[in-house]
């Protein structure tokens, strides 16, 4: 069971705060404290997952809150660059998001999924510069990281969702919106008993595929093999989706996507890594 207590140095903070009397005035100080209160929130639903019952949520969640550290660097743009480039999850949009509005342009929309720390996302969005990225992360460093690289990239094709990428694309996205969809590395979640937590899942593609423009397509990455043998029986029962391998198996690293350098590290140590690329059907 994962310990869903408030971390100790956040207890101290919040006592602090109240001891002083201080009240958060700034937007952004908002959005990190409450990016804090809502990983412990999802901490606490996916404990409530494990036990079987996920139908508050609707959904099992394929993350759990893990602390990492948050450098000053990343505090600092997540402050200041979280309320440019943020996008709040709004459930009640109803997938109406006005995205031309929020980029400024009609160019194509691609959806990336776990963005980490970023490194992937923001060199992807400076080679396509007429394309649209929303990049989605749930861990506040990731969140600050990718912030970071915006801000000293001058990236302005990026927006950035930190919620659940399940509700994102039930409640904000419409159908026959996105050009394509980055899924690289998820969570492999290796034991067979948390494979329920896996983000790829049949129900899942399917409400991606619908949100695809025809001819869109979904590219997956993973460094785990038996998760890649589930992702292509996954992809190859959504029947709006085909396989871009004309052959039927997993791809070559295509040159868009960018090799990181702990991919690189494991490359150098033998491991593989399986990417799956299906095409949404329709012209």
């Amino acid at each position: 069971m994962v310990n869903t207590n408030t971390d100790p140095v956040d207890q101290k903070e919040h006592t602090e705060r109240n001891n002083t009397g201080c009240s958060t005035q700034n937007n952004a100080e908002t959005h990190l404290d409450r990016a804090i209160q809502d990983q412990s929130a999802q901490q606490t639903e996916a404990d409530v997952a494990d036990n079987g019952d996920a139908s508050i949520y609707g959904h099992i969640k394929s993350f759990v809150h893990r602390k990492g550290h948050f450098s000053e660097g990343q505090r600092r743009a997540y402050e200041a660059m979280l309320p440019v480039f943020g996008i709040p999850y709004d459930k009640t949009l109803k997938s109406k998001t006005d995205w031309a509005r929020i980029f400024g342009n009609d160019n194509p929309i691609v959806l990336e999924i776990g963005c980490g720390m970023g490194e992937t996302t923001a060199k992807i969005a400076i080679q396509n510069p007429n394309v649209n990225y929303i990049g989605v992360e749930v861990f506040t460093s990731g969140v600050g990281a990718l912030l970071k690289r915006i801000e000293e990239n001058n990236i302005t094709n990026l927006r950035v969702m930190q919620h659940d990428a399940v509700e994102i694309v039930r409640d904000m996205i419409a159908p026959e919106t996105l050009s394509g969809v980055h899924i690289y590395f998820p969570d492999p979640w290796h034991k067979a008993r948390h494979h329920k937590r896996r983000l790829i899942k049949a129900p899942f593609v399917y409400e991606l595929a619908k949100r695809l423009k025809a001819q869109g397509y979904i590219h997956c990455a993973t460094d785990w093999e038996n998760y890649a043998e589930q992702m292509m029986e996954v992809f190859n029962s959504v029947d709006l989706l085909t396989n871009y391998n004309k052959e039927g198996g997993f791809i070559p690293r295509p040159e868009a996507r960018p090799l990181t350098k702990y991919e690189n590290r494991g490359n150098n140590l033998g491991h593989g890594v399986w990417d799956v690329l299906f095409l949404k059907n329709g012209i």
